[in-house]
């Protein structure tokens, strides 16, 4: 690759489509995580740039940071109250939360030379912003900074975020990750992560930064745009977006490879779930039932 400009990363290109939807592997909290690593690694090997879905169901996924707050216990309390299952992932970034209504997918790409920060973010803006082109909004990238997990390249229209943007990168793959709030009750999404701090502080100050949230700058799609969306029509605009741009599709397989590099990353979000979460660690979230 010679050139930074986003659409060289996908004009031309032949994606391979991976699905959790189909997948081998039926953990439905840790496993989403662990592919997206063997799958980084995989892009890395082969040269193979690849889009990955993982939908989740009544989750909250915390950033290593939000393990840090002083009252962690009484923040996780929140969440437990609401029903909500808990779990630390591996990239950066603060609390999100994830349920029917959040489309998560990330761009996974190989690294024949390293592929700069605000370029990686450029790329998954491209793609979104031609997705939803049709509505005629204007999408922005900038951070929404009483957000949660705020960032440089939160996705607002009219000032409301409904995306958040994180990177990864692991043996020369790099994956771009998005949440994409499409349907739903965001003021309430927004509302249990504020309570989530709150307890978590305790009106304590701290080194580390985390957000003061206004549940009023962050809506869905549907909102914004004013039309009916379901998580799996914007997951079709966004396929068909990719072959717009000239890239092409393809199924992408399970192999041996990708299942032995699965399993080991695996393992590694138990470890750290396990380091993370001690004994607020809700064991039923790392079984894996048999590929």
């Amino acid at each position: 690759m010679t050139s930074l400009e986003p659409a060289n990363y996908i004009t031309d290109q032949s994606f391979l489509h991976y699905d959790a939807e189909t997948m081998p592997f039926k953990n439905n909290f840790i496993s989403h995580f662990a592919l997206s690593d063997a799958l980084m690694a995989s892009a890395g090997r082969h040269q193979q740039p690849m889009i990955h879905f993982w939908p989740t169901s009544n989750l909250v996924i915390l950033g290593m940071m939000d393990t840090k707050l002083p009252y962690f216990s009484d923040a996780l309390a929140v969440l437990k109250a609401a029903g909500k299952n808990t779990i630390v992932r591996n990239s950066g970034g603060l609390a999100v939360v994830g349920d029917e209504g959040v489309l998560n997918f990330s761009i996974i790409l190989p690294e024949r030379e390293r592929i700069p920060i605000d370029v990686g973010y450029a790329i998954m803006l491209l793609l979104v912003d031609c997705a939803l082109k049709q509505y005629g909004k204007t999408i922005e990238a900038y951070e929404i900074k009483d957000s949660y997990c705020p960032g440089d390249f939160d996705l607002s229209i009219d000032g409301k975020k409904f995306a958040g943007i994180a990177q990864r990168r692991l043996k020369n793959g790099i994956a771009i990750m998005i949440y994409i709030s499409v349907t739903g009750n965001q003021q309430e999404r927004a509302e249990l992560i504020r309570e989530f701090y709150q307890a978590g502080l305790n009106s304590e100050t701290v080194k580390w930064h985390y957000p003061k949230i206004n549940p009023s700058v962050m809506a869905t799609l549907e909102d914004l745009l004013e039309v009916h969306m379901t998580v799996d029509e914007l997951k079709e605009l966004i396929l068909n977006s990719l072959r717009d741009l000239g890239a092409s599709l393809s199924k992408g397989t399970y192999t041996e490879e990708t299942i032995e590099d699965y399993q080991s990353a695996f393992q590694k979000m138990i470890r750290r779930n396990e380091q993370m979460l001690g004994d607020h660690l809700d064991r039923r979230l790392l079984d894996e039932p048999n590929v």
